[in-house]
C-alpha cells in the first residue's frame, strides 16, 4: 500500500495553492487584461496533471521503474538546460537576461524544476554504486570518488546560476548534494573542503552580478528604519502584508498588497499574500502540513532497505525543506529575497507537476517499506 497520509497532505497543499492562485492574481489579471479565472484554470490544469502523474507513478514497481524514470528526468532535462542558451528568442524568452522558460505557444516549461528531481535520482543511484562498496577511504581516494559529482554540480551551477541567473535553485541543489555526501560517509575533512569551496563560489556568484548585490543591499537597508522605501519596497511591503494579516487575516480576496505593491504575489510572495488574506492561522496550517510531508518522507526513507531509495527520499525531503525555508525566510526579511517557489503552493505548472512527480516516486517507494514486525525480527 502507498503512504496515504503523504498523498492526502500533498493534495491539501495543492488545493491551497489552487485557491491562492485565484485570489492573489487580481493585479496581474487587470494589468494584462486576462479573464478572472485565467491563472486559476492554468493552475487547475497543472494540478490535475500533477495528481495524474502522482497516481500513475505510485502504482508502478519501484524495482523496475525508479531507475528509468529518474535517469530519464536527469539526462533529458540536463540536455535541455545545455541547449537553452542557444535556442532562439521565439522558444526561450529572455527576461532580465535570463532564459529560464521554454515556450510552446500558450504553455511554458521551467526545465530546472524537473532537473532537480532527476539530479537527486541520478546522484542517489550513482553514489550507492561508487561510494558505499568502498568503506573507509583515505582523503585522496575520497576526492577521486566524489570529484565527478562535484563536476556535475559545477556544470549545473553554470547552467542554472550563470546562464539562467537562478542562484536560489543552485543553493537548493548544492545543499542537498552536501547532505547526501554526509549520508554516504564522506569524511569531515572532505566535507569541510567542499563546503569552503561552495561558500567561496557563492560569494563570487553574488559579487559578479549587480542584481544580486542590489538584493543584498536592499536586505541590509530593510533593517534601517530611515532607509528609502523605494530601495527596500519588496521586503518592506512583504513585511507590511504579513503584519496586516494578523491572526485571522483580512478575508479571502480582501488583500491590499496584492494590488501592485508586491510583484507576482501569487508566485514568489504567495505566503505573504496568504498571510494578509487568511492570517497566521493559514500559514500555521501550511507549515504543519509541509512538516508532516517531510516527516512522512523521512519515515519512508528510514524503513526501506534499498540505499538508493533511502538517499532519494532524503534528497527530495531536503529539496522541499530548503525551497520552503529560502522562500519563507526571504519574504519575512530573515534572509535576502530569492525568487524560488513554495512547493505545491506557488503558481507555476512546472513546479506543480515536478513536485507531484517526486511525490509519486516517493509513494512508489513507500510500497517497499519493510513492515514493523519484520524489522523487529
Amino acid at each position: 500500500m502507498i503512504d496515504k497520509p503523504l498523498f492526502g497532505a500533498t493534495i491539501l497543499l495543492l488545493l491551497i495553492g489552487l485557491l491562492m492562485s485565484y485570489s492573489l492574481s487580481t493585479y496581474t489579471i487587470m494589468q494584462h487584461g486576462f479573464t478572472d479565472t485565467h491563472f486559476f484554470i492554468r493552475q487547475l490544469i497543472a494540478v490535475v496533471i500533477g495528481i495524474g502523474f502522482m497516481v500513475i507513478i505510485s502504482k508502478l514497481d519501484a524495482d523496475l521503474w525508479f531507475k528509468p524514470i529518474g535517469l530519464m528526468l536527469f539526462f533529458i532535462f540536463l540536455a535541455i538546460l545545455l541547449i537553452m542558451p542557444l535556442l532562439p528568442e521565439s522558444l526561450v524568452r529572455s527576461v532580465g537576461g535570463a532564459k529560464r522558460w521554454i515556450n510552446f505557444g500558450p504553455v511554458s516549461i521551467t526545465p530546472v524544476e524537473f532537473y532537480k528531481i532527476g539530479f537527486v535520482s541520478f546522484i542517489s543511484w550513482s553514489l550507492v554504486r561508487t561510494r558505499l562498496p568502498r568503506g573507509n577511504m583515505p582523503i585522496k581516494e575520497e576526492i577521486k570518488v566524489f570529484v565527478p559529482y562535484v563536476v556535475i554540480l559545477i556544470i549545473s551551477t553554470l547552467l542554472i546560476a550563470v546562464f539562467q541567473k537562478d542562484l536560489g535553485q543552485t543553493v537548493v541543489i548544492s545543499a542537498t548534494l552536501l547532505v547526501l555526501f554526509i549520508l554516504v560517509g564522506s569524511s569531515f575533512r572532505f566535507f569541510s573542503m567542499i563546503f569552503g569551496i561552495g561558500i567561496v563560489g557563492l560569494i563570487l556568484l553574488i559579487i559578479t552580478q549587480p542584481h544580486r548585490l542590489k538584493r543584498i543591499k536592499a536586505w541590509f537597508l530593510s533593517f534601517d528604519n530611515s532607509a528609502n522605501r523605494l530601495e527596500t519596497y519588496q521586503i518592506t511591503n512583504s513585511l507590511d502584508a504579513i503584519n496586516h494579516g494578523g491572526f485571522w487575516g483580512q478575508g479571502l480576496g480582501n488583500g491590499q498588497y496584492k494590488l501592485g505593491f508586491l510583484s507576482e504575489v501569487h508566485t514568489d510572495f504567495v505566503l505573504a499574500g496568504m498571510m494578509e488574506e487568511l492570517g497566521f492561522i493559514s500559514i500555521l496550517v501550511v507549515v504543519l502540513t509541509m512538516l508532516f510531508i517531510i516527516f512522512r518522507i523521512f519515515k519512508i526513507a528510514a524503513r526501506v532497505d534499498n540505499p538508493t531509495y533511502y538517499l532519494f527520499c532524503v534528497g527530495v525531503a531536503l529539496l522541499f525543506t530548503f525551497s520552503f525555508l529560502i522562500n519563507s525566510f526571504g519574504i519575512s526579511g530573515i534572509t535576502p529575497i530569492k525568487g524560488i517557489a513554495v512547493p505545491f503552493i506557488s503558481y507555476g505548472g512546472s513546479q506543480i507537476i515536478a513536485s507531484s512527480i517526486s511525490i509519486g516516486l516517493i509513494l512508489m517507494i513507500s510500497k517497499k517499506v519493510i513492515p514493523k514486525k519484520r524489522r523487529e525480527r
